[in-house]
């Protein structure tokens, strides 16, 4: 008797609530539509992308505010990649990526490792593109007193990168390093990254595209508007690639979020979740 006392009480709350929320929505029914498959009403759109006082572009927050980019981009569309969602904002796809025969060997080794030998997944900064794709997204910072622009990684190894804008070139004889040098300049409302001088131990996406020490990256970073940022980059690198190729992506602004410490080195669970709980104990790194 309870049961169907319940069950009464159930069908009668669900035809209360059915009208009241064909009424509460903001997009109306068609003759003949149910509510199951009613549209949703499209999102608002995002307000302008926020300026200083002085008229120039925001790349970051504003006073008052926190947040952080975050985002899924690719390079390349990768069906073979083992990531989900691997067409998202890819304009290319891999097998039309002008390699090198040598590294397109190496690229199809890396997958067929089930890309294994992945340096960020062992705790490595990850330079050029990847950067801007590292969990937990990444923080744009400018400081005009000082002409520079950092760029705060959260999900990257205690990792940040300093763009100089202070029209200064870049120095001879460099050290090879995991982000480089990177050299600034506005254009219009988009910033314009000019970076050499990356070593050869991290993959420069998660796609396991390879680099050479000879990789030039030109990068322009553009805030469409309040919530959108786009990436691109075109990537030079004759040791890898028959010829220039440029690709983009794009990244949303999530707010309320701000920079926190992450300690990779202790809390790297990414192999063990992707690749098995022993993982460690029956593979050796080749990663230096």
């Amino acid at each position: 008797m309870r049961y169907r006392q319940s069950r009464v009480l159930m069908i009668v709350a669900t035809l209360v609530a059915a009208p009241a929320a064909a009424q509460n929505s903001t997009q109306p029914l068609n003759p003949g539509q149910s509510l199951s498959t009613a549209k949703p009403a499209a999102p608002p759109p995002s307000k302008p992308a926020p300026r200083s006082a002085d008229g120039k572009i925001v790349l970051g927050t504003v006073p008052g505010e926190q947040g952080i980019w975050v985002g899924d981009g690719r390079l390349v569309i990768n069906p073979r990649s083992y990531e989900p969602n691997t067409t998202k904002n890819a304009p290319i796809h891999i097998d039309n990526t002008p390699l090198q025969d040598w590294a397109r060997e190496l690229v199809n080794a890396r997958h067929g490792e089930f890309l294994k030998d992945e340096p960020h997944a062992r705790c490595k900064p990850s330079g050029g593109p990847r950067e801007f794709i590292t969990p937990y997204g990444f923080e744009l910072l400018e400081l005009p007193e000082l002409k520079q622009v950092f760029i705060f990684d959260i999900g990257g190894p205690h990792s940040y990168r300093v763009i100089y804008m202070d029209g200064r070139g870049h120095p001879k004889n460099l050290e090879p390093s995991y982000y480089g040098h990177s050299t600034g300049r506005w254009e219009g409302d988009t910033l314009v990254v000019d970076a050499v001088g990356f070593n050869e131990k991290f993959w420069m996406s998660r796609d396991g595209l390879p680099h050479t020490d000879q990789l030039h990256l030109t990068e322009r970073i553009t805030r469409l508007d309040y919530n959108t940022l786009k990436y691109e980059v075109t990537i030079d690198d004759p040791g890898a690639y028959t010829q220039p190729w440029t690709s983009s992506f794009n990244l949303r602004w999530t707010p309320g979020q701000e920079v926190f410490e992450y300690q990779c080195q202790g809390n790297n669970f990414f192999p063990d979740s992707v690749f098995g709980s022993n993982y460690f104990d029956e593979t050796t790194s080749v990663v230096p």
